[in-house]
């Protein structure tokens, strides 16, 4: 592909990105759907107190690793961001996949894959606290909600009591899942009056792209393949002990993954003729990536359904996030799990070693059970 072409093509991207956000700030923040007659560009304009921070933050970290691949003299492209346009059926977007870039010759030695896998989330974190910090200490009164929600007036500052109840008119209840940053903002930089209910958090666009960067950064930090995290425990380990850690940790992601899928409540014997196979599937499919032969994948993938189906029956209650699951079949199944050799095998110095565990420790302040759940809440008919 010419640069031209290909810069075309990357700027056409970014432009269907910052519209398709833009969007989705609109919708979610305000309660503007684009599918709504009364749609104006007002409410589109809205949307950019989402969309800017948000694609900030991602653009930083991108060119985190553009910039430190260039510092090398790795040939790289610019970002590709991938947008995710909104639907009238689907209930909650975003408005994008994110951003990747593409390193267009083999690294050849382990410095270089840690510099340029680590520079992208240290520089989007550092982006999202900025954007977090100014967030938590501008909040608005707390009676903006009724901006968003007029009918919460009635209820007063204790809607919360009464409005996430099952309706006559089925409405889409996103909830956001706290992690330890959020818990220090909350407790130690808000104004306690002001903090937003989790239920309520997508209404305040900077907190919820911030949020969302935050969701982004764990999972570039997996320590998985060539993710991010996967170039930086390779760094620090070396090949074997990646290969190791990255299989341990797949399997703990993956069947955290799965914990409660198959629960009695969702799914009641009448839908397993279908429900179980499906599951199996996804496994299976998941599991290709610990390059295993078939018939030991297929096993491996029959006992970790097994286990999790007798968790599911036995104990219902006993829940992971399904939301994973999805991102550990395109693991398993398009990225890999285990990280390529390096041609140079050096040792990391001191300076890259200790960045490697600030790395590793943001993956852990960002980790969230549950970040993002999206519940119906409608009365039994």
């Amino acid at each position: 592909m010419s640069n031209r072409r290909r810069g075309i093509i990357q700027a056409a991207l970014f432009i269907a990105t910052v519209i398709t956000t833009t969007l989705a700030g609109a919708e979610n923040s305000f309660g503007k759907s684009v599918f709504a007659g009364d749609f104006s560009w007002d409410d589109f304009f809205s949307g950019f107190q989402f969309s800017v921070p948000f694609l900030l933050i991602l653009t930083v970290h991108e060119f985190g690793h553009y910039f430190t691949a260039m510092y090398h003299r790795v040939k790289v492209t610019l970002p590709f961001y991938i947008p995710l346009p909104s639907l009238p059926f689907m209930p909650f977007t975003i408005g994008t996949f994110g951003a990747v870039i593409r390193i267009q010759e083999r690294i050849s030695s382990k410095k270089q894959n840690f510099d340029i896998g680590v520079a992208g989330p240290l520089a989007g974190f550092v982006m999202a606290m900025i954007v977090l910090f100014y967030g938590f200490t501008h909040l608005p009164e707390p009676e903006y909600i009724f901006q968003v929600h007029p009918e919460y007036k009635a209820y007063g500052l204790n809607y919360a009591e009464k409005v996430y109840q099952p309706t006559d008119t089925p409405v889409i209840d996103v909830v956001i899942g706290k992690n330890l940053i959020f818990w220090f903002f909350e407790t130690y930089v808000a104004d306690p009056a002001r903090v937003p209910n989790p239920h309520e958090l997508m209404h305040y666009p900077l907190l919820f792209s911030g949020f969302l960067a935050l969701i982004f950064t764990f999972v570039n930090l997996l320590p998985i393949g060539q993710l991010d995290g996967g170039h930086v425990v390779y760094g620090l380990f070396g090949y074997q002990r990646h290969k190791i850690i990255a299989t341990v940790f797949f399997i703990a992601f993956t069947f955290y993954s799965g914990l409660g899928v198959l629960n009695p409540t969702d799914y009641p014997n009448e839908k397993l003729i279908t429900a179980v196979p499906i599951a199996i599937f996804i496994l299976y499919s998941a599991f290709l990536g610990l390059r295993l032969s078939k018939r030991d994948t297929l096993m491996y993938a029959l006992l970790m359904f097994a286990v999790l189906f007798t968790l599911a029956r036995l104990m219902p209650s006993l829940q992971g996030y399904s939301g994973f699951l999805l991102f550990a079949l395109l693991l398993g199944r398009f990225v890999g799990i285990q990280h390529p050799p390096s041609e140079i095998e050096e040792p990391l110095d001191e300076k890259r070693v200790v960045l490697g565990w600030i790395a590793l420790i943001i993956f852990v302040l960002c980790f969230s059970p549950a970040p993002l759940e999206l519940n119906l809440l409608m009365k039994n008919p």
